[in-house]
């Protein structure tokens, strides 16, 4: 399994649903609580930067991990932010690398791999929030999905999802026989039931 192949079928998935979004769509909330469409992109593309920047060696600068402002061409803002990640792991040597990721730690430089895994399952669940937010569908092969459920096993179910800026929250019990996404999504503590019209006031 090349974890960066992966990562890079996740974040083309997530440039092909966002070409069908409209100016209307950037409001839309999403399963992102407090995130609407736009706040939610934005913090794709300041990671996708910032991943890049961790795997040329300079991820210790929080200010490359900042949310991009979209401003009037949003999706060519987000299409360059995914390519620039693109670029940044497809070099065989960056599997060699370790990466300074600052919002995980200060001190602890992970290797290439975990690093790209963790920017992998951002991947899978954020494109899931997309096209749930724009009401179409996920297009992830098994293995992708298999994977993904492997790496959000790993994640801590503990008090630190209950913080207020925490990327997942608290697991939530699957449906009985839910598929492997439903898996991944439940394990992170994302309802697969939400929908835009259950976000509404």
């Amino acid at each position: 399994m090349d974890i960066r192949k992966l990562d890079r079928d996740a974040v083309l998935e997530t440039v092909r649903i966002l070409e069908r979004a409209d100016p209307r769509d950037w409001d839309r909330p999403t399963p992102c609580a407090d995130w609407t469409l736009g706040q939610l992109v934005a913090h794709m593309a300041g990671q996708h930067h910032g991943f890049a920047a961790a795997a040329a060696g300079n991820g210790g600068d929080l200010s490359a991990w900042r949310p991009r402002a979209l401003g009037g061409e949003a999706f060519r803002t987000y299409r360059a932010a995914a390519d620039a990640v693109i670029d940044a792991f497809a070099p065989p040597s960056v599997t060699t690398r370790e990466f300074a990721l600052p919002e995980i730690s200060t001190t602890f430089r992970f290797p290439a791999s975990k690093a790209i895994g963790f920017h992998f399952l951002d991947q899978v669940v954020h494109g899931w929030d997309l096209a749930r937010t724009l009401g179409v569908g996920l297009d992830l092969d098994e293995q992708t999905v298999e994977t993904a459920l492997a790496l959000a096993l790993r994640v801590p179910d503990d008090d630190r999802r209950t913080a207020p800026a925490a990327p997942f929250r608290p697991a939530l019990p699957p449906a009985p026989g839910a598929p492997t996404l439903d898996l991944v999504l439940t394990v992170l503590g994302r309802s697969p039931d939400w929908t835009p019209a259950r976000a509404a006031p």
